[in-house]
């Protein structure tokens, strides 16, 4: 037996670890009936709901010895509440299937309650319940809903040539923590709530991502033509909306020019310039922004800055500047 004061999940029965969990998961507006019975009751006012699924896997998304459960908590949230705000959708609920070892600390799971909780509630979603399994690592699976309120869903494919390219969020801090993390020119700590120190900004970026949520309602009010969740590099993803649409877009560096700037102290403690910053910028996943397009006499929504330009094109992709076709390595779950 471990410590009382400091106990490992095969040290509580299931039960005892839901009971510890629960009252960390406030519900929401949305939240008719919560935790505790076979599933859970949300309000669809819309007579539609917004439903989309993501999993974190232990050394394949996050390793702990750089992220908390707190961490991973707000990750996990995040990643689902920016698929739901990027059909213009706002979040209402999550449900949450988590895998834990034994060897876990409790602690590490009730920080993971706490993340999802202070992730979700803002955005007005309320984990409504779950599943909890024992397992070799742990694994996070979130599903999260949404509302249009009376609102057509934004897709993809809606992109035409002449409509304007714009983007809410960071672009390239995820990027740049992880890479600082990696290399161990930075710690965890550095981004932890209130540290100080210039590295800070971009690991918090990495542990604990901030997506523009109200950005996607606004977007699909202002009109948006198409939008997605940019989570695997401007790149790769503006490429999905060129490919949906049948378009091309042309992305703009001299409107990147703040986040490169942003980023360099990053690039410099690596030893590194501008280029790996652009790259970041370029190529980095994970900031959970919104990539929407919007037609040319549109005025765009708050937090949405221009980035690029629609162009009818034989070869739907993505240029840089009217080069030539451009692709970044962006995340790939499958990659070696």
């Amino acid at each position: 037996m471990t410590d009382a004061t400091h106990p490992l999940v095969r040290d509580l029965s299931e039960e005892e670890l839901l009971a510890r969990i629960f009252p960390l998961l406030p519900g929401a507006e949305a939240t008719l009936l919560g935790p505790g019975d076979d599933a859970a009751v949300v309000a669809a006012p819309d007579g539609r709901f917004v439903v989309t699924t993501d999993v974190l896997v232990e050394d394949r998304h996050f390793r702990r010895r750089w992220s908390t459960g707190y961490d991973v908590g707000v990750r996990a949230a995040t990643a689902n509440l920016a698929d739901v705000a990027a059909m213009g959708a706002r979040p209402t609920s999550l449900v949450v299937s988590l895998v834990v070892p034994g060897d876990l600390p409790v602690g590490w799971v009730t920080g993971l309650a706490r993340g999802l909780a202070d992730a979700g509630t803002p955005a007005g979603a309320g984990v409504v319940g779950g599943d909890l399994s024992g397992g070799d690592a742990v694994v996070v699976a979130v599903t999260a809903h949404g509302d249009l309120q009376g609102r057509a869903p934004v897709t993809r494919s809606g992109a035409r040539a002449g409509d304007v390219v714009a983007y809410a969020g960071n672009r390239g801090l995820s990027a740049a923590g992880l890479a600082l993390l990696d290399a161990g020119a930075a710690a965890p700590a550095d981004g932890a709530p209130g540290a100080d120190g210039e590295l800070g900004p971009y690991v918090g970026g990495y542990l604990r991502p901030d997506a523009p949520l109200a950005a996607g309602p606004g977007a699909a009010t202002a009109g948006a033509t198409a939008m997605l969740d940019v989570s695997d590099g401007l790149l790769r993803d503006a490429g999905r909306i060129a490919r949906a649409s049948g378009v091309g877009l042309d992305l703009e560096t001299t409107a990147l020019a703040a986040d490169v700037a942003r980023l360099l102290p990053a690039a410099r403690a690596l030893g590194a310039d501008a280029v790996a910053a652009l790259g970041w910028v370029l190529s980095g996943g994970e900031d959970h922004g919104l990539l929407a397009t919007f037609p040319p006499d549109a005025a765009l929504p708050a937090g949405f800055r221009r980035v690029g330009r629609v162009l009818a094109a034989a070869e739907p992709g993505v240029t840089v500047d009217g080069g030539e076709p451009a692709t970044g390595p962006g995340w790939d779950h499958f990659a070696g």
